[in-house]
């Protein structure tokens, strides 16, 4: 035991003490782990100062990763909320005292059942279920929407963003920073400017309340992110690759194909993901420009709080958390395996 002890930092010890002090103080598991965590993570990220650090400097090192964990709580805890309740046995949007106390009673799993039933006309047939749950249950009309649009925006803004991309990566593009702040300029512009100017112009020319003209706002939506991801994978890019290829006879759809191609597609496929996450949370667009036909998962979930508060929106919205945090993994996946490509990281 002596052993272990003389083997623990001496600022492990102090941190040890403190839990045990606030745990007297509180009389609180609850409270007590908090402090544990948002003060322990800290030291467990803390890499090893040199010997000649001085006191100043660990105490600033600690301070710093200890305000980037409560930032990082204060950010996530919204987000992390939403999944335990979204096994609430009850109808509500609050921690009842079974889920507080843990009760098995106080969880179920009813209101990701009630995606596929809600709205279904006859919920516990044995036959012909599946075509009424397809065409009527409003959960799957809303993702089948949803997932439609979001592959269709998301082709087209890879599309024209990967070709944008490299028309702004030519050295003699004129005006190259005024269009390039006139493509991105969708990230910047307020949304609901962006969709009542997108309401008037669909409007004259026919593409309000289609699908059409939902997928197209989407596209310009998406659009900026396909560009800055691919322009961020040009960068550095040997264009005497382009050159030797061309010389060895290639035509331009050849030397795209097997020599650009290859070295952007990390950002192509990143770019592809932020559009279609994008396109797959946005609400505001579709407002304005969808009709009851065109209804995705954020447009069910606004009419949700709107008209029928139910924990069926906390369960859809934790099952995109999910897939957000996915694909936010691939992205990150994609954008080491790029910076080893291009020899910014050991292979």
């Amino acid at each position: 035991m002596k052993n272990i002890f003389s083997n623990m930092k001496t600022h492990n010890l102090i941190f040890l003490a403190a839990c045990v002090l606030v745990l007297l103080i509180s009389r609180s598991v609850f409270a007590t782990l908090a402090f544990a965590f948002l003060f322990g993570a800290p030291l467990f990220f803390m890499s090893e100062l040199p010997a000649y650090a001085s006191t100043g400097e660990r105490i600033w090192q600690y301070t710093y990763l200890t305000l980037c964990t409560f930032i990082f709580v204060f950010l996530i805890t919204p987000i992390l909320v939403i999944v335990p309740l979204s096994f609430n046995v009850e109808p509500y949007f609050t921690f009842t005292d079974g889920m507080l106390s843990l009760d098995p009673d106080a969880f179920s799993t009813r209101w990701y059942k009630d995606i596929f039933y809600n709205g279904m006309a006859a919920p516990n047939a044995t036959e012909g279920w599946w075509a009424d749950m397809w065409n009527n249950a409003q959960w799957i009309r809303a993702t089948r929407n949803s997932f439609f649009i979001a592959l269709c925006s998301t082709f087209l803004a890879t599309t024209l963003g990967t070709l944008a991309a490299l028309g702004l990566s030519q050295p003699n593009m004129p005006y190259r920073n005024l269009i390039t702040s006139l493509l991105i300029s969708p990230m910047i512009v307020p949304l609901v400017i962006m969709a009542t100017g997108m309401f008037f112009f669909y409007s004259d020319v026919g593409l309000a309340k289609t699908y059409l003209g939902v997928i197209l706002a989407h596209t310009t939506l998406g659009v900026p992110f396909v560009i800055i991801t691919v322009t961020a994978t040009l960068t550095g890019f040997d264009r005497s690759l382009i050159r030797a290829s061309q010389g060895m006879g290639a035509n331009g759809w050849a030397t795209f194909r097997k020599v650009i191609m290859p070295l952007i597609l990390p950002g192509m496929i990143s770019g592809a993901l932020f559009a279609f996450i994008t396109s797959l949370d946005e609400v505001v667009a579709v407002l304005f420009l969808a009709d009851v036909e065109q209804r995705t998962i954020p447009r069910q979930m606004f009419s949700g709080i709107r008209e029928q508060i139910s924990p069926t929106i906390l369960a859809v919205a934790t099952i995109l958390v999910m897939i957000s945090i996915g694909l936010l993994t691939v992205v990150e996946l994609l954008r080491r395996r790029s910076e080893r490509l291009r020899g910014l990281a050991p292979a």
